[in-house]
């Protein structure tokens, strides 16, 4: 049964950074469109995330539950060597739902609607970096359950490069997501041709940033390379997302939607797995070499029986629900006369 608690918490991080990331992605996007097309962009965002932007985050409070019940240590932990950055992403949630909510459904337009607006772009910049340097952080060496010192407990522990170049490269996914995502919501070909530039705006700058987290690696004598190139799963799935890249390039202006975001999908599909295939179990690396591991540090077998349980009969009432929910509000809305 932990194995099952092991691969529902992977599979809610990958879920959040498919779903929550092109969420954030849109927000992105804005941030990076001309004042001319902004306007465009909102109304296509709008129609693409308003019905099931809160239900993203299902998949962050699956993973953060898991943590909490079976893995309490590790929890405890990043929670509180990591509190900081943790706070920061959490405030960029809850900032970028409000000003989402007030912007779109607020009754009267005034000034303020420029206020929502730009805590909407920055917010949804800042949250996902913030969550990168998380994950950053917690391979990374540098968290130390012995410090004595607050800069070395709760600063230094996540402000490093290579915490910023993962925080920079989970960006860069996100809004390129959210640019192959938004192809098939567009109206024109016109939107749709944009979109498809700002997906390999965002491609390039994906590449940039992987190789920037490479060189910081490097410097920080972090084995990332022996992670994603030691061994034979890694090197495959860099190869599956270096051929799926190829192809969905090729892709891009022909009008295939879905085929596109699967391809875009099972890349960062194949990124997650490389990064974290090579050092499972151990999901925090700790300075001096210890580790906390998903199978030395669980909860209680019984615990961890009665979550595994919960989890299951948990996706079988809830992805159907899910599933239906989305390919609802995917179905165009009937002409007047055939109401």
């Amino acid at each position: 049964m932990l194995y099952v608690v092991i691969t529902f918490l992977w599979a809610s991080i990958l879920l959040y950074l498919l779903l929550g990331g092109a969420d954030f992605g849109a927000g992105i996007l804005e941030l990076f469109t001309s004042r001319k097309n902004k306007a465009i962009t909102r109304k296509t965002l709008y129609a693409a995330i308003g019905p099931i932007w809160e239900a993203n985050h299902m998949w962050l409070i699956i993973a953060i539950v898991i943590l909490f019940v079976g893995f309490p240590l590790i929890y405890a932990t990043m929670s509180v060597n990591l509190h900081i950055p943790l706070t920061i992403m959490l405030l960029g949630i809850i900032a970028r739902g409000t000003a989402f909510t007030f912007r779109h459904y607020d009754a009267v337009k005034d000034d303020t609607q420029s206020l929502y607006n730009t805590i909407f772009v920055y917010s949804s910049f800042t949250t996902p970096f913030f969550l990168g340097i998380i994950a950053g952080s917690a391979v990374s060496g540098h968290i130390d359950p012995n410090a004595r010192d607050f800069l070395s407990a709760y600063i230094f522990s996540w402000l490093h490069w290579f915490s910023a170049a993962v925080g920079l490269f989970t960006v860069s996914i996100c809004g390129f997501l959210a640019s192959v995502y938004l192809i098939g919501e567009a109206d024109s070909d016109e939107e749709r041709l944009r979109f498809a530039h700002k997906a390999q705006f965002f491609n390039i700058a994906a590449v940039i940033c992987g190789i920037l987290v490479f060189a910081a690696a490097y410097f920080e004598k972090i084995p990332l390379i022996d992670w994603v190139f030691g061994n034979w799963v890694g090197r495959l799935a860099i190869l599956f997302a270096t051929l799926s890249l190829v192809w969905m390039w090729s892709l891009l202006y022909r009008g295939q939607i879905g085929l596109l975001r699967i391809l875009a999908g099972f890349q960062v599909t194949m990124i997650l797995l490389t990064t974290t295939y090579r050092h499972f179990p151990n999901i925090v690396i700790l300075r001096g070499g210890g580790y906390l591991s998903l199978l030395e540090h669980s909860g209680h077998e019984k615990t961890i029986e009665a979550l595994g349980m919960a989890l299951l009969l948990g996706s079988v009432l809830i992805l159907p629900a899910l599933i239906y929910l989305i390919y609802s509000f995917q179905q165009k809305p009937l002409d007047a006369e055939h109401y």
